[in-house]
């Protein structure tokens, strides 16, 4: 155990670095693009840009994740493209080069899945899950240290000195994944004609599309138009990096809770369908509140999505796949959910621009609450077939 630690070491310090660079800017993305007047729905096209190329590429990577000598090159494109993509917001600070930069974001971000079947790699059978947390904790606190260091520094440095940070970050995990080393043993059986039964899983594709429709409100939401709200309100700097970080530690802290007996409290099927009220009542009371500090405490509500309910969908999604179908299965469960992350902010822009964001946020509370009803059904069907 002492020695896989060690061996993954490195690995963990790229993850670090990869996700700092991926997220630095965020906060004040689509304040930054309203304030150089930019409309809603080309903001929303902007922020969807970083799930479209991840649509595309997850499940292609996803398939290749299986070959072994494939890891080290994708982890070192996604560290490189990290960071060219804020060069290509420094260059073009406006619509065009942030949409640009986004969709190179998302061709970065899409290379997660080599970085999670590497590491995995360092770990015996029994130790998988133990690695699984130790992975996304480290994913949590550099994405956390990155909105500390924008609402620290935004109102000194702009946007151009953020982008900046997150150009030397992406250099800094592309330098040290050259250093990568496999793991002694690495597992890739994957049988290429089975591909297809993997794919027409249902539990895996049901679940997928639930998660698109969380990916997709908190893409939306929380990453982009609530942060435009607080903006509007007349919120500084400080208070949507404040924010952001409200967001980020109560997911951190919701994600610790679902790996300790608390959770047994509900049952997954109650978590699941509790989870997406709650973020319907986010989306009712966000637009309508004129308080500052009420829609940072609101901010806890999306944490709750991305600490419990996306670790649920993602575990319920894979527990039925067979081993030598895992990463095919979570390149699909990912290019799903990247589906959400597109279209949402895109609708969100449109409905706010035609009718008003209090219009764009209740139809997206209206979709959860179809997706907390849809998950109702799916388990009484689901306890009825067993039966």
């Amino acid at each position: 155990m002492k020695s896989a630690k060690k061996k993954s070491f490195l690995l963990l310090c790229i993850v670090f670095f990869f996700w700092y660079a991926q997220y630095i800017y965020i906060p004040y993305q689509t304040p930054y693009l309203a304030a150089i007047n930019l409309s809603t729905n080309v903001i929303g096209i902007v922020v969807s840009a970083y799930g479209l190329s991840q649509l595309f590429l997850r499940l292609p990577v996803g398939l290749l994740a299986n070959v072994k000598e494939k890891h080290k090159i994708f982890i070192m494109l996604g560290a490189f493209f990290a960071g060219i993509a804020s060069v290509i917001r420094i260059i073009e600070p406006n619509g065009t080069g942030f949409l640009i930069g986004n969709i190179i974001s998302g061709f970065a971000s899409a290379m997660w899945i080599s970085f999670m079947v590497l590491f995995l790699g360092f770990y015996p059978k029994s130790k998988k899950g133990y690695a699984t947390s130790l992975i996304i904790m480290v994913n949590n606190l550099g994405v956390f240290l990155a909105f500390l260091t924008s609402t620290l520094l935004y109102d000194y440095i702009h946007m151009v000195g953020i982008c900046l940070l997150s150009c030397l970050s992406g250099l800094v995990a592309f330098i040290l994944a050259i250093k990568l080393k496999y793991p002694e043993k690495i597992h890739h059986d994957f049988n290429y004609h089975l591909l297809f039964s993997a794919l027409c899983n249902r539990k895996l594709l049901f679940f997928s599309f639930l998660a698109l429709i969380q990916q997709g409100i908190q893409m939306s939401t929380t990453m982009s138009f609530t942060n435009q709200i607080l903006s509007d309100l007349g919120g500084s700097a400080s208070l949507i990096g404040i924010s952001s970080m409200v967001y980020m530690l109560s997911s951190v802290l919701f994600a610790k809770l679902a790996a300790s007996k608390w959770i047994n409290l509900l049952s997954i099927t109650g978590w699941v369908i509790f989870s997406f009220l709650l973020l319907a009542l986010y989306c009712i009371l966000v637009p309508q509140v004129s308080y500052i500090y009420i829609i940072l405490l609101l901010q806890i509500i999306p944490g709750i999505g991305t600490g419990i309910l996306f670790s649920f969908l993602n575990f319920e999604a894979m527990v039925d796949v067979p081993s030598y179908a895992r990463s095919a299965a979570m390149g699909l469960f990912q290019a799903i959910y990247a589906l959400g992350m597109t279209l949402f902010p895109i609708i969100v822009g449109v409905i706010s621009l035609q009718w008003s964001m209090t219009m764009a946020y209740f139809s997206l509370a209206g979709i959860a609450i179809i997706a907390a009803i849809l998950s109702i059904i799916y388990w009484i069907k689901f306890k009825s077939d067993i039966c």
